[in-house]
């Protein structure tokens, strides 16, 4: 059968391409929302501090602490070779501690944060073993046992580092 001369030759809509095209823009802003809600969902809100009135509270004692070391001119070189940490303190006044606590903070992953003691040796200088760190930036904290003071740096670690911590950190 065949059509008239004046008759509409087009295709129906859904064989055409401008309609997919006006249908896959909020199709794919629909798609987004969906992976960003599911990343949300997932992903743990460690950067987030809960109690953040009492985090305000302690930084009037993380200034004592800083300004302390400050007074007491106290520097400290952290040198480790992938399998031990020794800390060789530099310090106008005696620091006098035997034990010294040293928290090895990553910057974004919390699970791989540390806590470790180090032991002051015969020359002087404290010791503790450590094995490789996950390359990554890292914060560095050092406390007496009383927490009288603190010294710290920030540095990018890939194996084997040597890190000098001060109360400007």
């Amino acid at each position: 059968m065949q059509k008239p001369s004046g008759a509409d030759n087009t295709l129906p809509w859904y064989r055409q391409g401008w309609p997919w095209l006006l249908i896959a823009i909020p199709a794919s802003a629909v798609i987004g929302g969906i992976i960003t809600l599911a990343l949300a969902i997932q992903s743990p809100n460690a950067l987030v501090v809960d109690d953040y009135y009492k985090e305000g509270l302690a930084i009037n004692q993380k200034m004592h602490r800083l300004a302390t070391a400050e007074n007491m001119g106290l520097r400290g070189l952290l040198r480790s070779d992938g399998k031990q940490l020794t800390l060789h303190l530099d310090s106008g006044t005696p620091v006098g501690d035997r034990t010294l606590t040293l928290r090895l903070v990553h910057a974004t992953r919390a699970e791989l944060d540390r806590q470790l003691e180090l032991r002051q040796v015969d020359d002087g200088s404290y010791i503790t073993e450590l094995d490789r760190l996950v390359p990554g930036t890292w914060y560095l904290f050092l406390q007496p046992g009383n927490n009288a003071w603190e010294i710290r740096a920030r540095m990018a670690i890939d194996g084997a580092f040597q890190a000098y911590l001060t109360s400007k950190g």
